[in-house]
């Protein structure tokens, strides 16, 4: 059994999400730790395990970023951890897989299913074997108890129900 670790230097978590649905408003969060635990050389058998603080999410404007941490988007200090566990992890073609797991947020646990591409594995200048992934999908926040919602006085929606879901990541073997 391998164990590969998320190296946080070389992988980044972000988000998109409609603003006035017009634009896209991307986040990140900075904050972040995961793990997989596999027999196969491709990864076919991983079991994954990340999490993320809230308190770490990330749009490049400090009023927005407190909102988001705020009781009506994540409740960061009474949730302060975005979940997910692996149920699956299935090749579909070449490089190609389907991630299914439970992700846990704002204390709402929910099957989600992610798109990976598999970039390969590498050893890098100090030794170290790792391998990388580029990760999609979607939720709706709605679904997780982030309902706060407003509407412009022409009647545009300023925030949308559709979150998507982006990540490279690169991860580390363990000794």
């Amino acid at each position: 059994m391998a164990k590969w670790t998320i190296d946080p230097t070389h992988s980044e978590i972000l988000f998109k999400v409609k603003h006035l649905v017009i634009t896209n408003v991307t986040g990140s969060f900075n904050v972040f730790e995961g793990e997989a635990e596999t027999t196969a050389a491709d990864f076919g058998d991983a079991k994954i395990r990340f999490s993320a603080n809230t308190d770490s999410v990330d749009t490049n404007q400090a009023q927005r970023d407190a909102h988001l941490k705020s009781a009506e988007f994540f409740d960061a200090e009474k949730f302060p951890k975005l979940e997910f566990v692996s149920t699956s992890f299935t090749k579909t073609s070449g490089d190609n897989y389907i991630l299914k797991g439970d992700i846990t947020l704002k204390g709402v646990t929910k099957p989600i299913e992610l798109k990976v591409e598999y970039g390969g594995t590498a050893v890098d200048p100090y030794g170290q074997t790792k391998a990388g992934f580029d990760v999609t999908g979607s939720l709706n926040r709605k679904d997780f108890g982030l309902t706060w919602s407003a509407v412009t006085e022409a009647g545009s929606v300023v925030v949308s129900d559709e979150v998507k879901l982006l990540a490279t990541i690169q991860v580390v073997k363990q000794a």
